[in-house]
């Protein structure tokens, strides 16, 4: 027994080797080229797996609040677009209250009324979600889209009201257009009529209210413009004839009133009607109209003179009392001034007898060339001179129609002014 002992402890050794070397083969060697033994390697696996699987819960995570946010942001953007939407929906439905209230439609409004309530409640629902942070909705960009739809629906009704009131706006214009143009036509066929009517009868209503019992500055006047206007109608048909016969009418012109700058060709016409003015109004401060072989009678007398041929003459065809009254006063002063002419020279007498058959004395005044002009004394007949600046006031290139004073009030003349301080080279 005792001999066996020393004889195991070697094999005991031994053993234990084997052993700790195979228990010891997962840890690597220097160099597996040295390596004499069987080698079995065991990969270690625990820790990679648990790095892999934390980076992966990571980008998840990542992933996850991305997509959160972008969630956010689009139901914010959705949220907004359906706030716009409903304002517009609003603004739409008081418009429409408006436009029904002109004309009045109770059916209109109460609708109308309603839709505001209900996009009232709209916007009080949407301020609730938006105090409770409750805006995302499910799907923001379906939310985004009806919100759009909603949004341009709302645009295009507000379109179409104002077309239908720019339509109603225009109806009422061309309304107004009508009644208006139907008044104008009724009041040229009246004057039509009226002309026509005194032009047959000789019965001149303008002259009516004319009181030769006391004659005032209102009553002149009035004979005065009728008197002007016929030496207008006068003069335009004198001016037709003259360019019918190939006149100069440029040279006609300037040798009425010479040297004179016409600021517009149809303003020649001033000049013709100025020497029509001076040679049927010549000699009418003087009782008998400076004609021949006339002889002036007393003051009183003559005043009933006047006033009766005012009265005689204002109702009859010119031409016609010519005929019959041929040596009469109003006959010798046709002679004298125009002889075909017979109405232009009726009311210049009719004038006349108007002037000196009143208390007041009337006195008939005229302006000179190069005078300054005066707003008291002067009417202008080109309101365009005034335009024109730099050349400090203005003067009188010619008078067109005599003034006068009745007592001590003005009828102002009529004149054709130029600037004051233009060059001389100018007035050629």
């Amino acid at each position: 027994m005792d001999s066996l002992r020393p004889s195991s402890a070697p094999t005991k050794n031994k053993l234990a080797k084997t052993f700790h070397r195979v228990i010891h083969l997962n840890k690597p060697t220097n160099s597996p080229s040295k390596n004499s033994g069987f080698c079995l390697l065991i990969p270690q696996e625990n820790k990679p797996k648990h790095e892999l699987s934390q980076c992966f819960k990571d980008n998840n995570r990542n992933e996850d609040e991305a997509k959160s946010t972008r969630n956010k942001a689009a139901a914010a953007e959705a949220f907004v677009a359906q706030l716009f939407a409903t304002i517009s929906a609003l603004k739409a439905a008081y418009a429409d209250i408006q436009m029904a209230q002109f004309p009045y439609n109770r059916e209109a409004i109460q609708s109308a009324d309603q839709a505001v309530v209900n996009e009232l409640k709209s916007l009080s629902e949407l301020k609730q979600a938006f105090l409770k942070k409750q805006i995302y909705s499910c799907p923001p960009h379906v939310t985004f889209l009806l919100a759009e739809i909603q949004e341009q629906q709302s645009l295009m009704k507000m379109y179409e009201m104002t077309m239908k009131k720019m339509r109603l706006q225009l109806e009422s214009k061309d309304s107004s257009y009508s009644l208006l143009r139907k008044e104008l036509d009724d009041i040229v066929s009246y004057n039509k009529s009226l002309e026509k009517k005194l032009n047959s009868s000789g019965q001149f209503s303008i002259l009516d209210c004319v009181k030769l019992s006391d004659v005032d500055p209102g009553s002149l006047s009035v004979v005065l413009h009728y008197a002007i206007r016929s030496i207008r109608c006068f003069v335009k048909l004198m001016v037709k004839e003259m360019e019918s016969s190939n006149w100069d009418i440029v040279a006609a012109a300037n040798a009425i009133v010479p040297g004179v700058v016409f600021t517009k060709a149809n303003h020649r016409c001033f000049a013709f009607e100025s020497f029509v003015c001076r040679e049927m109004l010549d000699g009418f401060n003087s009782p008998d109209f400076f004609m021949p072989n006339d002889q002036s009678k007393d003051s009183k007398q003559s005043r009933f003179d006047f006033a009766n041929g005012f009265k005689k003459l204002k109702a009859v065809n010119p031409v016609r009392f010519l005929k019959t009254n041929p040596d009469s006063a109003f006959g010798k002063f046709v002679r004298t001034k125009y002889m075909p002419f017979a109405e232009m020279a009726k009311r210049v007498w009719l004038l006349h007898c108007l002037a000196f058959s009143g208390d007041q004395e009337v006195n008939m005044f005229e302006v000179g060339r190069n005078c300054r002009f005066s707003e008291v004394y002067m009417e202008c007949v080109n309101a365009d001179v005034f335009a024109v600046e730099g050349y400090g006031g203005f003067r009188v290139a010619f008078m067109v129609v005599p003034g006068f004073m009745i007592g001590k009030t003005v009828i102002q003349g009529q004149v054709y002014l130029s600037p004051a301080g233009r060059p001389e080279t100018e007035r050629s």
